[in-house]
């Protein structure tokens, strides 16, 4: 009897009509089964039980699949909580990434990849990072200093520990990217760091961040931090 009701289940989902949101699930489940690097387009559609041309109907790539992915997971991370400080807001949001991490271990070298290979983050990151930003804002802090919050954070706001905020190299632009203007209308927390954080062209360090600078923010604040513990613990 439990076979038939799992043949049943199976037949059923077979059955549904194929989608975006339904490719992108089964690839997450099977890189949760068996890793990213065994995921292919002929697996997904073995497991929906469609034929691999189908798929690419709704994704023209792998790399279009991995970025879907990477949404799909930055969804799963708890939306803000109203009317609480920013710090709590903060923390909260941070830790809800990392146990969305630890569901899908694959995911932090996927999200790295992706975002040193993307001129802009996928839409769910550009959405969670704005919302974090407006976080910082909303708790009193300068368009400066969440600059510096940002990048000392790097992706712990996603919930592991790599740089997220490199300079990204010369690419051509992206032909479907959002016109600025839009972009500017659905992040404006990020179009307002981005306009407002300006770098000297002739810095020694490039045109983007100063990594020295953002270096030290980062060291100092640690052990301002450390400092303030050994005075109280």
């Amino acid at each position: 009897m439990a076979d038939m009701t799992t043949q049943a289940h199976t037949a059923a989902r077979r059955r549904a009509p194929l989608s975006r949101e339904r490719i992108l699930g089964a690839a997450v489940a099977l890189a949760d089964e068996g890793g990213v690097d065994a995921l292919s387009m002929r697996r997904i559609a073995h497991a929906l039980g469609v034929v691999p041309m189908a798929l690419y109907k709704h994704v023209t790539d792998k790399n279009e699949l991995l970025d879907g992915m990477i949404d799909v997971l930055v969804r799963e991370i708890d939306p803000p909580d109203a009317g609480i400080g920013w710090k709590t807001a903060v923390r909260r949001r941070v830790l809800s990434a990392r146990r969305m991490l630890l569901r899908h271990p694959w995911a932090p070298g996927v999200i790295e990849s992706r975002m040193k290979a993307r001129t802009v983050p996928t839409p769910a990151v550009m959405e969670y990072l704005d919302s974090m930003i407006g976080t910082f804002r909303s708790g009193g802090f300068s368009v400066g200093l969440v600059h510096h919050a940002m990048h000392v954070m790097g992706s712990r706001l996603l919930g592991f520990s790599q740089e997220l905020f490199r300079d990204a190299p010369d690419r051509e632009p992206d032909p479907d990217a959002m016109p600025p203007q839009e972009m500017a209308a659905r992040y404006p927390h990020l179009a307002e760091l981005a306009m407002a954080v300006a770098h000297d062209p002739d810095s020694v360090v490039g045109s983007g961040c100063d990594d020295q600078f953002e270096f030290e923010f980062a060291l100092d604040l640690t052990l301002d931090g450390l400092e303030r513990l050994r005075d109280t613990l």
